[in-house]
């Protein structure tokens, strides 16, 4: 009962007869109203593109290695890699910046014996710092490497750039294998003023 008195008096509101005897709808919605944002408040609440990370993927450490293994101590410069001390392990460095990612192989007392970047393997302009590219980079210095008898590496990276993960996928994927990264990205404590806030 109540249901059809609903829908009787729904009827009414919604449907009007004209002379003709012809049915109208009326059709009502309520008024839009755009919230009014200031321009430059919205910008500052957008989230900030991490710097130099973009377009990477993390890595759960916890799951590759058990938890012993994870952190160096005080016998790990002398703890033997297929008959190598890990101190004189020759070492990857990998140099990435925004706009390009340079590896070079060095042995444990720091003299060069390979030395690869975006550029030289035949990326250009603003494709060289792109994770592709040194991943491309890395494999084919990881194969040369491996030419060479370098098997097992240490790894080094240095600064912030979209090639950080992609060179170390791309030295795994080459066949090497990698017992430590270490990352000796410089920090400055004290560094320059930032720039002022852009007026729009």
């Amino acid at each position: 009962m109540a249901v059809t008195q609903l829908r009787n008096i729904f009827k009414n509101l919604l449907i009007t007869g004209n002379s003709n005897g012809n049915a109208r709808c009326l059709f009502t919605s309520t008024v839009y109203h755009r919230t009014v944002i200031d321009r430059k408040e919205m910008l500052r609440s957008l989230p900030k593109e991490d710097e130099g990370t973009h377009g990477e993927k993390s890595v759960d450490i916890d799951a590759v290695l058990s938890k012993q293994q994870l952190f160096p101590n005080i016998d790990t410069p002398n703890r033997l890699f297929n008959g190598m001390p890990f101190k004189d392990l020759p070492v990857f460095n990998i140099r990435v910046t925004k706009n390009n990612t340079i590896l070079s192989l060095t042995n444990a007392k720091g003299t060069p014996k390979l030395i690869r970047s975006c550029g030289v393997e035949g990326f250009k302009n603003a494709k060289k710092g792109t994770n592709i590219a040194a991943q491309a980079t890395a494999i084919t210095i990881g194969s040369k490497a491996l030419d060479n008898g370098y098997k097992i590496v240490r790894v080094r990276v240095r600064g912030l750039g979209p090639g950080r993960m992609a060179a170390i996928k791309g030295l795994q994927m080459s066949g090497l294998e990698i017992v430590s990264i270490t990352d000796t990205t410089r920090v400055s404590w004290n560094g320059p003023r930032p720039r002022k806030q852009r007026k729009l």
